[in-house]
């Protein structure tokens, strides 16, 4: 497949905006800026920011052996699935696949770009049904969105599923794994030159403990960031996300013992949420979070939230029903979420 074929026609056409900064290269040299119309007195946030983000995506780079021109960034990574819809789907014509349930945002950036969002339910387990799926494609469909540890389920989808999708699919498949860093399972980002087509995203919200920052990461081929840097605004990405992910990428042995505590965390969480009477289910997951099938949501949610806790009632999704969804806390959040749960079990 060529990738050239799935780009919008005016994207092709078009010229990218040249910002100063985007004209001159070599941040490290000691220079007189009067290029950018910057005010001069410095005061740490006066200079435009680099709009290639060089630094983050060498140490990016470097954390995931995947090459800097493959790397794109963005204000949060709804920003960068944003950016997948203006490139490559044209408004009115094209459509995408998501498969619910899933994030929502998939769906709030479809109609947002006026593209039909083809929604194919996952199966009883949470998994891709892939009959379905390619039933849905016709020849305007461009993305298969993917969400893996799937949000709000918090399972993965099996790798013979994802392969293929990846080689039927004559469209871009976007993996996002926002929550991977939680997974025992290997990111796909050492398939990248395996399959063109592919597209990950990641974040730095989750794991990393940044969500403050807005910081999106998408993964994909030399040809697609290409275009990709071709369309996003010039200085997306301010100087303080910069510094600030820059500094916690840096702390990449503490970030994976924080993970391992929540892990932990988690696991602790799920033995002891089974003894709570009014939990139906709990749902295996590889995420920061677990999904809870429960006797009311709308009543326990309302309880909790009572008790100054707040978990999100994912009862409005397909398949979800009478779901909470709750998300890992320190040791001490979670004794008090358990302590509040057993102290409800006859209200």
């Amino acid at each position: 497949m060529k990738i050239e074929n799935l780009i919008r026609n005016n994207i092709k056409a078009m010229k990218s905006y040249s910002s100063a900064r985007d004209e001159f290269e070599d941040f490290e040299k000691e220079m007189i800026f009067l290029d950018a119309n910057e005010n001069p007195f410095e005061n740490g946030v006066n200079r435009y920011p680099d709009p290639q983000q060089k630094s983050v995506k060498s140490i990016l780079s470097k954390i995931n052996n995947i090459n800097e021109d493959q790397i794109l960034l963005g204000n949060g990574s709804d920003e960068v699935l944003d950016l997948l819809f203006r490139a490559f789907c044209e408004p009115r014509q094209d459509n995408v696949i998501t498969l619910p349930p899933t994030y929502g945002m998939y769906d709030v950036l479809a109609n947002l770009n006026a593209i039909e969002n083809r929604e194919v339910i996952l199966t009883n387990d949470f998994q891709p049904d892939l009959v379905q799926i390619l039933e849905a494609v016709d020849q305007n469909t461009k993305i298969i969105f993917l969400c893996s540890p799937n949000n709000p389920t918090g399972n993965s989808f099996s790798d013979e599923s994802i392969v293929t999708l990846l080689q039927k699919f004559k469209g871009l498949v976007v993996i996002d794994e926002a929550y991977i860093n939680f997974s025992d399972k290997e990111s796909w980002l050492q398939e990248l030159n395996d399959y063109p087509n592919l597209i990950i995203t990641q974040t730095l919200s989750k794991a990393y403990g940044m969500a403050g920052i807005r910081l999106g990461i998408l993964y994909a081929s030399k040809e697609i960031t290409s275009i990709l840097n071709k369309i996003k605004p010039p200085y997306n990405v301010n100087v303080l996300t910069q510094l600030k992910a820059i500094e916690r990428l840096e702390k990449n042995d503490l970030v994976k013992k924080e993970i391992s505590v929540l892990k932990s965390n988690k696991e602790l969480l799920f033995k002891k949420l089974l003894e709570v009477n009014f939990v139906v289910k709990i749902y295996e997951s590889e995420a920061n979070f677990i999904l809870v099938k429960v006797d009311d949501a709308s009543k326990r949610y309302k309880q909790l939230l009572e008790q100054g806790i707040v978990v999100r009632n994912r009862s409005n999704q397909i398949l979800c029903e009478n779901c909470l969804r709750i998300t890992i806390g320190t040791a001490d959040e979670n004794n008090k979420l358990l302590n509040t749960l057993k102290s409800l079990q006859n209200a």
